[in-house]
């Protein structure tokens, strides 16, 4: 029997330049067996916590699909939106609706994120979210804070780099 897969994610934001990074590290047991991060443009710090999660996510369904696997996450965001949220949205077409019945549905932020999420999260059902905290000398959440951080300190500069 294959040990189970901790899996640690994390995002980072740069504000000024609207642009920010992921990230996510594979352990088993003490053994780091995979790693990826990445840059892009973005809206929020928390668009690229679920980002981190959605990658993490796909690269479970590419190829560790029967093993079991906990999805490590320092963002409330991400915990609540995968283990309450999301069969919500879902049920409501995802919108937000407001009990006032006059009231205008609004959007989710990142709604296409956690679209992609919550397919992957539904064909991988035996995958556990939880949260860890963040900087608290977690080796997989820090190692993964660090990836995320570097890429987007790369993308900032690449961005500041460029004629407007």
């Amino acid at each position: 029997m294959q040990a189970t897969l901790h899996i640690y994610t994390d995002g980072s934001f740069d504000a000024a330049s609207n642009s920010g990074g992921w990230a996510f590290v594979v352990l088993e047991g003490d053994r780091q067996v995979h790693s990826a991060s990445g840059s892009d443009i973005g809206s929020s710090n928390n668009a690229f916590e679920v980002l981190a999660a959605v990658k993490a996510m796909s690269w479970i369904e590419a190829g560790a699909t029967r093993q079991a696997a906990i999805l490590w996450t320092d963002s409330n965001h991400v915990v609540d939106g995968c283990r309450r949220w999301r069969v919500i949205w879902r049920s409501n077409g995802w919108k937000r609706i407001n009990p006032n019945p006059r009231a205008r549905r609004r959007s989710i932020p990142d709604a296409h994120l956690w679209q992609q999420l919550d397919v992957l999260l539904e064909r991988h059902p035996d995958v556990v979210v939880a949260w860890c905290k963040g900087h608290s000398g977690t080796a997989g959440n820090d190692h993964a804070d660090v990836l995320a951080r570097d890429v987007a300190r790369i993308r900032t500069h690449d961005c500041a780099q460029r004629p407007t």
